[in-house]
């Protein structure tokens, strides 16, 4: 980590050079005025050095300044605190390279003095330090490349992270395996959502909308095969489930994108998601589905979201509804969205409700 340390210093050492350094036994620089205080604050003013003590108060000095968006200093605290990959105790030692990867990547995500090459740099060598979170540590990196839109670099990540094994296979492995590969067909999905849209531009008799139409289809293959697994797993997988049910719908495959939100939606092993059951009305809805399929999805998101914006298209679903029940049940939802803080000021659920008003005083 030698030379990630010398990029922490680069880091915290103020421009105009005024802050006081000097070199210690231990390889890089060191602040003797933080020094000072880590052993001020652990011993009471008394210069008795324990290395527990300080590298516990040195962890605490950097969540104070992460806190308050101080990475400058954060930068400084961080370098002293890489002293506990040497720590006696093991199970500090083994967990020493995930606490340093996740606030060291904090760090040289904001300071205003990093850059893409300190960051490939410092995860580059977290990944042989922290091998355990070899896959935790690949897939961050890939999201901070393509943070920055480098999407080639990032793909190149994902790839070497989803060949990569240690170990016996367990099933937490397992699973950070599937999201790694479903990243990838993300990106994959990506590119393929460009080539829809350079094909819409294209007239059908052209060579090159055949040729676009089969490597899209290629693409496409690739995608189902990266996200399919992970969306067997239990989890909030919201993003991966829209791109893959977009593509089946767009090669005409509604069956399979209905199980597929259908699952999502109605599994109980997956979390409770609200998403999942908005998707699903959504495909309903531009499926023409029967008003009582409608309903009936609506009517779980009523139970888990009773302010959501579609709660507005639900009471029209009730109102048309020959049922009492329905009717009745349509006149709550609206008062359970006017009785919400943020839509009070809804005019159109004013409006809905003063014509049902305005219907039920005509029929008594």
């Amino acid at each position: 980590m030698s030379d990630f340390g010398e990029e922490l210093t680069k880091l915290a050492v103020a421009e105009d050079g005024k802050r006081e350094t000097s070199v210690f036994s231990n390889p890089g620089m060191h602040f003797p005025w933080l020094q000072n205080r880590v052993e001020t604050v652990v011993t009471g003013g008394k210069r008795k050095r324990d290395f527990t003590q300080t590298t516990s108060a040195c962890l605490s000095f950097i969540h104070e300044a992460l806190l308050k968006h101080q990475w400058q200093r954060a930068a400084e605290y961080m370098h002293s605190y890489l002293q506990t990959l040497e720590d006696s105790d093991p199970y500090k030692r083994q967990a020493a390279p995930e606490i340093i990867w996740k606030l060291g990547s904090e760090i040289l995500f904001y300071h205003p003095r990093s850059n893409v090459e300190t960051f490939n740099s410092f995860a580059d060598r977290m990944k042989n330090i922290g091998v355990l979170n070899y896959l935790k540590i690949s897939l961050q990196h890939a999201l901070y490349l393509l943070h920055h839109g480098m999407l080639e670099d990032a793909n190149r990540n994902l790839s070497d992270a989803e060949t990569w094994r240690y170990g016996e296979k367990s099933s937490s492995q397992e699973v950070l395996i599937n999201l790694v590969q479903a990243y990838k067909g993300l990106l994959q999905y990506y590119t393929w959502s460009k080539k829809k849209t350079e094909l819409s531009e294209l007239d059908e008799d052209d060579y090159a909308y055949t040729a676009k139409t089969q490597n899209m289809l290629s693409q496409s293959c690739k995608t189902s095969a990266n996200i399919g697994a992970l969306l067997k797993t239990p989890g909030v997988w919201d993003p991966f489930v829209k791109s893959y049910v977009e593509m089946l719908e767009f090669y005409g495959d509604q069956d399979g994108a209905r199980e597929i939100l259908t699952n999502y939606a109605y599994d109980e092993k997956f979390p409770s998601n609200p998403n999942a059951h908005i998707y699903l009305y959504e495909f309903l809805k531009r499926e023409k589905a029967p008003r009582a399929k409608l309903i009936s999805v609506l009517k779980i998101l009523h139970e888990i979201v009773p302010s959501h914006p579609l709660m507005l298209e639900f009471h029209m679903l009730l109102r048309k509804s020959e049922t009492e029940e329905h009717r009745k049940l349509g006149l709550a939802v609206l008062f359970e969205v006017l009785d919400f803080a943020g839509c009070t000021k809804n005019i159109t659920a004013w409006k809905y409700l003063a014509k049902y008003l305005k219907q039920t005083l005509m029929e008594l």
